[in-house]
């Protein structure tokens, strides 16, 4: 798996970097899925980089008026802009709110084998992570594929679990009402949010001028 920059682990709420570890769902989460959640909207950045991390590389992400996400990077200061546009979807339910994002949405992005024992391969997949905003602030909390692993070894949920060494792929399977009940009845999150995001005062394009004359 590639190691990405700290923002993709919003997209696809997959990576740990001393491994590769993801949790996968069948369907998504019941019917009421949306396209935009207005809180989103502005320039965001990883709220735990610090300015070391900065001078190395620059990555942020912006969601503009039609509720587009967009990655921006720059691998090197002053250097070329890097923009990647990933469908993200929301759900809010039980007073909760998720991300959605579609396995198609991030080939590319994310180097992902067939999941196991699963024959033929499903023709979709999904992640799924849970946010809470906070004003200027989100909290991102991914699956922890250790819970949700037992849940499939102990026969809670139906679905088909591989690990090695420094490996850990689950898949959960079931239908859209079936994974809506999951998160509302099982504890498949981690306890404390292993992202967390800022908003910037800048708009988009005095932040990328700023790059442009290698001032961030």
């Amino acid at each position: 798996m590639r190691i990405f920059p700290r923002c993709l682990l919003l997209i696809a709420s997959a990576l740990v970097l001393s491994g590769c570890v993801e949790t996968r769902f069948e369907s998504p989460l019941g019917d009421n899925i949306e396209t935009c959640d207005a809180r989103w909207k502005g320039l965001w950045f990883d709220a735990d980089e610090t300015a070391k991390d900065r001078e190395r590389s620059v990555t942020a992400f912006h969601v503009d008026d039609g509720c587009e996400f967009t990655l921006i990077e720059q691998p090197e200061p002053g250097g070329a802009l890097k923009r990647t546009r990933v469908p993200i979807n929301y759900v809010h339910a039980g007073g909760n709110d998720y991300l959605v994002v579609s396995e198609a949405a991030v080939h590319g992005l994310v180097d992902l084998k067939p999941p196991y024992d699963i024959d033929p391969p499903p023709q979709k997949a999904f992640f799924f992570a849970q946010y809470r905003v906070r004003g200027d602030r989100i909290e991102v909390r991914k699956v922890d594929s250790a819970k949700t692993a037992k849940l499939v070894i102990d026969g809670a949920v139906d679905g088909t679990v591989q690990k090695g060494r420094n490996e850990l792929h689950v898949f959960v399977r079931g239908g859209r009402a079936q994974m809506l009940e999951l998160v509302r009845k099982r504890d498949v999150f981690e306890s404390e949010p292993s992202m967390r995001f800022k908003r910037s005062a800048q708009d988009l394009q005095d932040f990328e001028r700023s790059l442009a004359k290698g001032k961030h």
